[in-house]
């Protein structure tokens, strides 16, 4: 029995190890490439830069990625509020109250997950031409709130079904209305699972490319992912340069799950379908 379980231990923790370097290598490999010439990306490809280019950073930022940055810094926050405002009513109302459509409403909200983005392409642009946001960040950040919801709304609701109905009910004789037991109780109760939503939108907000580059035709409004094309020449690229781009605009993203990665563990659990 003793053995059995040495072996599959074993096993598991080689496939752990086998995804941890999966991971990291590429990670590894576009951080050490970061900080080499043109030259030395392709002649040694594996080896660390004989001399540390500092200046593909500083090159990478005054060439766009310091706009890119604030652009992208506007359309996720902006998402995760819009989103987590939205979805936490909503969740709030489907999972505390019983109306005469209530279960079609959920079911509404569930359809919308099957939805593709790419699918609603041609008509979200010609709807955003004729409402004149076409290349303006409410582009993105409408359909990036509309699209997220849904997934949001289940996750919220799942949480908000847990929390003990006579907590509600003191709230009540306390004389607090429905929105200050939404505000004043569901939401600060709610912390892990809306710290695990607003990692998924991030992720979502700052990498989206389809939108970002078709929505937006201004270099003024561009995000990360659109604006790190223009690094990209059809004859030559700096490569040193591109990649430095692009580890910046993985920064934020990996300092977020590292500092959040506790409470996205637990709103995933806790989070779990119910109802």
């Amino acid at each position: 029995m003793t053995a059995k379980f040495s072996i599959s231990k074993t096993v598991i923790l080689l496939l752990l190890a086998a995804g941890v370097v999966l991971i990291l290598y590429p990670l590894s490999w576009m951080l050490a490439s970061s900080f080499k010439s043109y030259d030395e990306i392709f002649g040694s490809v594996w080896g660390l830069p004989s001399k540390w280019l500092f200046s593909n950073y500083a090159t990478a930022w005054s060439k766009g990625v310091a706009n890119y940055f604030v652009n992208s810094g506007i359309v996720t926050i902006s998402t995760i509020a819009g989103v987590v405002l939205i979805a936490s009513l909503c969740a709030f109302g489907l999972s505390r109250y019983s109306f005469k459509f209530d279960r079609a409403a959920l079911l509404f909200v569930m359809g919308g997950m099957m939805l593709n983005p790419q699918v609603c392409l041609v008509p979200l642009y010609i709807l955003l031409q004729q409402t004149h946001l076409h290349n303006t960040l409410l582009a993105l950040i409408l359909p990036y709130i509309a699209f997220r919801l849904p997934l949001i709304v289940l996750l919220i609701r799942s949480y908000f079904l847990g929390v003990s109905k006579e907590i509600e009910e003191s709230a009540k004789i306390d004389g607090c209305s429905a929105f200050q037991i939404y505000w004043r109780i569901f939401m600060p109760m709610s912390t892990p699972i809306i710290l695990t939503s607003t990692i998924l939108i991030a992720y979502y907000a700052w990498n989206e490319f389809l939108f970002a580059i078709i929505f937006i035709d201004s270099e003024k409004y561009k995000t990360i992912p659109a604006g790190l094309m223009s690094f990209k020449d059809a004859l030559s690229t700096d490569w040193g340069v591109l990649l430095a781009g692009l580890v910046m605009s993985a920064l934020p993203l990996i300092l977020l799950f590292i500092f959040m990665q506790k409470y996205f563990i637990r709103g995933i659990a806790a989070g779990s379908v119910k109802g």
